[in-house]
């Protein structure tokens, strides 16, 4: 009994601070969205999709509200993204997406999560060459074929369009420089847009043995548990 207690506990907490780091990343994409366009969602594209994605992660409204507010005073920290790159254990490449007010205290963090698992964090450029930038789109699939989706929106930057029958969505990748021409077309046929999300594709794969991989997996998790780290992105097979 108190084991099987202790194992919920353990996943209750685990699920409480996953969605505790996305209701962070979405408070943070939100400023960026203010700063950049404005409060009103009608008339900034950025801020609709942020709103968008709380509400794919069950953010309340009223906190998307606060942030929202929040972002318009003048005193609010400002952040920006930024792209690490380096190499895990074993030669593998990695990407670290982060959102930082303090780029000199993730730089420092980053470097660190490297050294201690005995990898190293490179220049700009170093493993980024091995990674594509590309942008899924969650639609909802209700009453749309997905011929007929595929058809009408190879025009509009879509380069590979796949089912989730769970959850009946169709998911659309298109290349990050197609992300707002794919958002119009989709809000201009007033599609269901569940989710977007920006995503870097290796396009070479690596393989390592069980234990070399959980070398590197320790090393991505403790970077995903940092605040300021949004997604890491390796190349493991």
């Amino acid at each position: 009994m108190g084991r099987i207690f202790e194992k919920r506990k353990a996943t209750m907490f685990k699920r409480y601070a996953k969605m505790a780091k996305a209701f962070t990343k979405i408070g943070r994409e939100i400023v960026m969205a203010v700063k950049n366009g404005g409060p009103n969602p009608d008339t900034n594209p950025r801020l609709r999709l942020v709103m968008q994605n709380a509400k794919a992660v069950n953010m309340p409204k009223t906190n998307v509200e606060g942030a929202i507010k929040r972002a318009s005073e003048k005193d609010t920290a400002n952040y920006e993204e930024v792209i690490y790159e380096g190499y895990a254990p074993h030669g593998v490449p990695v990407l670290v997406e982060c959102t930082t007010n303090n780029p000199t205290r993730t730089v420092a963090s980053v470097r660190m999560y490297f050294t201690r698992a005995n990898g190293s964090l490179g220049t700009n450029g170093s493993v980024s060459f091995m990674f594509e930038h590309k942008v899924m789109f969650k639609i909802d699939a209700t009453g749309l074929s997905k011929d007929d989706v595929e058809l009408d929106f190879i025009d509009h930057g879509l380069e590979e369009i796949n089912v989730d029958e769970e959850n009946n969505q169709f998911i659309i990748q298109t290349a990050f420089t197609d992300f707002g021409k794919m958002q119009s077309a989709l809000e201009e046929r007033k599609i269901n847009l569940i989710e977007s999300s920006k995503v870097y594709i290796p396009t070479t794969t690596k393989e390592l043995t069980p234990e070399q991989e959980a070398e590197v997996m320790a090393m991505i998790e403790k970077m995903e548990e940092d605040d300021d780290i949004e997604a890491v992105y390796h190349n493991i097979a």
